[in-house]
């Protein structure tokens, strides 16, 4: 009895563990985030499915939308993705080139992603913004998303400390208290967590649904502000939840002295 008390309490901290170490991100990662005018003008965008920190992936079937906004005009991109590997599972990869300065908002839209592990769908609203030959106009866009992150901060052109700030909207409204999960994408796993509660780090909104958040390093950082859809959707003939995520991707460059 004592050994399956034992066995049993291992079994719970294993699963507790898991579940504390593992957030799920939508990713969408541009080869630039700041393209200037002796820089290539075609870019490469990635779209994956993973826990970032932990460099984990997970399949992520062909998205229901794919497009780029600029200058408040929108244009579909579906058709230009293709399949590639992402940690090991599904991805897809899209070029694109830019052609005339401002701020490019690449947004893709998941298939809802049925997660055993927390009972529910997950669909990730995820965006990226690119900066191009010295005009940043439309940075701070509304894109009218199911849910998303505005941001309140330029989302590139931040040196790591700084402080990033965003409103997290659902359905064009502000969300209050609103909780926001923050992970590092760690490329070739360099960054070694002291803890498990230091992989994903949670922060949360204020009344009119704003966050701050300073990066303590260089690199891609994913802002995911999760609510739970009023909607439901069926799995085995029941109902279940969908989480959906507003999902931000924001590069912090290196200090940089001669």
């Amino acid at each position: 009895m004592k050994n399956l008390k034992m066995i049993c309490m291992v079994t719970l901290m294993i699963c507790f563990s898991y579940v504390l170490s593992f957030a799920h991100f939508g990713m969408a990662i541009p080869s630039d985030n700041m393209v200037m005018q002796d820089d290539s003008k075609k870019i490469d965008i990635q779209l994956s499915f993973s826990h970032p920190f932990e460099m984990v992936g997970m399949p992520l079937i062909k998205p229901a939308g794919f497009f780029v906004i600029q200058d408040g005009k929108k244009q579909d991109l579906k058709t230009s993705l293709e399949e590639i590997k992402v940690m090991d599972h599904q991805a897809w990869k899209a070029g694109y080139t830019i052609k005339r300065p401002g701020a490019y908002a690449f947004v893709m839209e998941p298939v809802p992603y049925w997660e055993p592990a927390e009972d529910c769908f997950i669909v990730h609203y995820t965006k990226t913004i690119i900066a191009a030959f010295g005009d940043d106009e439309g940075w701070d866009a509304e894109l009218g998303l199911k849910t998303e992150i505005v941001p309140l901060s330029k989302p590139f052109g931040l040196y790591s400390t700084n402080v990033f700030q965003g409103i997290v909207k659902l359905d064009g409204k502000k969300v209050p208290y609103a909780e926001v999960e923050v992970e590092f994408f760690n490329i070739d796993k360099k960054i070694e967590a002291p803890s498990d509660y230091m992989i994903t780090q949670t922060i949360k909104a204020d009344e009119n649904g704003v966050f701050t958040y300073s990066a303590p390093a260089a690199g891609w950082w994913g802002f995911a502000a999760l609510n739970t859809s009023d909607k439901k959707m069926m799995h085995n003939n029941e109902e279940k939840d969908i989480e959906l995520g507003a999902v931000l991707w924001v590069k912090f460059e290196e200090w940089q002295e001669k």
